[in-house]
């Protein structure tokens, strides 16, 4: 897709171990697989989905720090992975100091959403048909940035109990930025993560989320499964280390209807 604006969408959930990660390496994964351009923001310290697509620490030249607080240029930082039409920005522990550099910016919220502007109006052509910003598991001021740069917001939830507590502290978050910070930011869907249909508590869940978000909750669900959790070990998506694992086609299913619903958005 040549000079249209990409659809930037936020992975976010506060809470840790939702496989939000995984989420992000195996959607953007499976997007490419389907012959769109792709490019994975790294925004979080931790670096983890840098690692899940193979980058090394050691290789992680310039990184989304780069990009927020030394202004260095999209195209310059972008990577290409493992996965042809699948480009990187990476992480490391560089962005842990984030908040305390821009304690006293007033236009702190802003630097991803400027980053990609700068991007957009100087590039003679857009490479990327979606953006994922895989988000920090904590409502910080990396978070804030990634959902004022964001078109819309794309939460992994885990079926447990404690996981509806933490969604209730998401939105209020989400109502925050769309008060001031970014107006048009859209929840994209909920992905129902880490589901075990012999579970009743996942079953019980999986029926209150759907409840409250009704169609935004993707039908997909992401089971339980020793495959997603090796992959990062092996620097690789899901996708390519088993493609033929429960999870790895669950992710395919999921990026087809991520695809259906952007496809609506354009055509209303």
């Amino acid at each position: 897709m040549s000079g249209a604006k990409p659809r930037i969408l936020a992975v976010a959930n506060q809470k840790g171990g939702v496989g939000k990660t995984t989420t992000c390496v195996n959607l953007a994964t499976a997007l490419a697989a389907v012959g769109h351009s792709v490019l994975v923001i790294d925004f979080d310290a931790q670096g983890n989905a840098s690692t899940g697509l193979g980058l090394a620490r050691p290789d992680r030249v310039l990184t989304s720090y780069d990009l927020v607080i030394e202004e260095v240029d999209l195209a310059q930082i972008a990577i290409p992975t493992l996965v042809p039409g699948l480009d990187l920005i990476p992480a490391d522990e560089n962005l842990s100091g984030v908040e305390i550099e821009l304690s006293h910016d007033a236009h702190r919220s802003y630097k991803l959403r400027r980053a990609m502007q700068r991007y957009l109006d100087g590039a003679a052509e857009v490479k990327y048909d979606f953006i994922l910003i895989d988000c920090p598991p904590a409502l910080s001021v990396l978070t804030l940035n990634a959902m004022t740069a964001s078109d819309a917001l794309l939460v992994p939830l885990q079926c447990e109990f404690l996981a509806l507590e933490g969604l209730s502290q998401l939105m209020r978050t989400v109502d925050i930025v769309q008060s001031g910070l970014n107006p048009a930011l859209e929840i994209q869907g909920v992905v129902l993560t880490m589901f075990d249909r012999r579970n009743n508590l996942s079953n019980q869940v999986a029926e209150e989320v759907r409840k409250f978000f009704g169609e935004k909750v993707y039908k997909t669900v992401i089971p339980r499964n020793v495959r997603l959790s090796e992959a990062p070990s092996f620097g690789k998506p899901a996708l390519l280390y088993d493609y033929k694992c429960p999870g790895s086609e669950a992710y395919i299913r999921l990026a087809s209807e991520v695809i259906q619903r952007e496809n609506k958005i354009k055509a209303a």
